[in-house]
This record gives structure tokens, C-alpha cells and sequence, in this order.
């Protein structure tokens, strides 16, 4: 198998760079202007027929604690406090919804393409010192907190993008080498 030796680029070297900051965000604010400022780069993910299906609900640090409790509240009461903590953990949220057609063709597209434009989002972020990670916990299927959100019926919580500045960077994990995933059609 042929390795693979070149420089890397910026763009390689940001793309290796990343991780995902889940605790120990330090004080700095999220600002509302610098998530706007991120996502008008971030918005250039390939979508099909430049469908864009993609729309956000930010909550920053004055809306964190009485959202974090609306969140947390729709758990068992059993689960209420540990959501609430992790929930408390951030900075700020950046909640990305899509269209969601009845077409699954549509849907995986409309899909495809927000995760796109995630990527370019954590990326950008990344690159500025902003800690992003992507979580899919079980309260965005919740329709109380689709309620919250002002969800129609025919859109879908992607997930909750928990924002915060760090000052430690997350230590680098092992990736499997891409040629142990890849094979030649024959």
C-alpha cells in the first residue's frame, strides 16, 4: 500500500488538530456576533441544489443556566440533576435544525449537508479557540424540548453543539490509518 508523504497543509493541519472540548471551558465568553461570524463560513458546506436546510438556536451564557434546567427537567427525576451538571458545562449552545422532508432521498441529503456545514463550523471554531463538540443526547428526540425550541413536525434537532474557550487542548486519540479502511474494487 503506498503511504502517504507530502506536507500537510493548514487545512490538513487544522482537520488533525481538532478535538472535541467537552469540560473545562475557562470564563471567556461566547459571543453571539462570533457564532454568527463562524457560520457564514461554516454555511458553504456542500448542500444539495443549495437546499441549505439548515437553521440555529444559540443560547449564550445569560440563558445557559435557566435553559439548562427546562433540558434537564424533561429527564426522569432520577437523571435531572447529572443533566442539569452536564449541561452547565459550557459556555454556550449552538442547537443546528434541519429540514426534514418525508422523502428519505431528501432527508439523507438534507442530512448529509448539515453535517457538512458542522464540520466547517467545529473546524472554523476550532481555529479561532473556540471548543466545540456535537452531542446527540436524547433530549434533542424529546418533544418537550422541540417545544422549546420551536421545532415544527417537519424539521429534526440535529444535535447540540456545546461551545466554550479552553485553555488546555484535549489530548490527540488514535484514528484507524484510512488504507486498513480501504479496498480496491476489483
Amino acid at each position: 500500500m503506498m503511504t502517504h508523504t507530502k506536507e500537510k497543509t493548514a487545512l490538513a493541519s487544522i482537520i488533525r488538530d481538532r478535538r472535541a472540548v467537552k469540560k473545562k471551558y475557562n470564563d471567556k465568553p461566547v459571543e453571539a456576533e462570533t457564532v454568527l461570524d463562524i457560520l457564514e463560513d461554516a454555511k458553504y458546506a456542500p448542500t444539495h441544489k443549495l437546499r441549505q436546510p439548515w437553521r440555529f438556536v444559540f443560547v449564550d451564557g445569560a440563558r445557559k443556566e435557566a435553559f439548562a434546567k427546562r433540558v434537564a427537567a424533561t429527564y426522569p427525576p432520577e437523571r435531572q440533576a447529572n443533566r442539569e451538571k452536564v449541561l452547565l458545562e459550557p459556555s454556550a449552545f449552538l442547537i443546528v435544525i434541519m429540514d426534514a422532508p418525508e422523502e428519505q432521498k431528501q432527508w439523507d441529503e438534507n442530512f448529509g449537508a448539515t453535517a457538512c456545514m458542522i464540520q466547517n463550523f467545529w473546524l472554523l471554531a476550532w481555529e479561532q479557540g473556540l471548543g466545540a463538540v456535537w452531542k446527540t443526547n436524547s433530549h434533542i428526540y424529546n418533544p418537550e424540548v422541540r417545544d422549546l425550541l420551536g421545532v415544527r413536525s417537519d424539521e429534526k434537532i440535529v444535535g447540540f453543539i456545546h461551545l466554550g474557550y479552553f485553555d488546555n487542548k484535549p489530548p490527540t486519540k488514535n484514528r484507524i490509518p484510512a488504507a486498513e479502511k480501504f479496498t480496491m474494487y476489483k
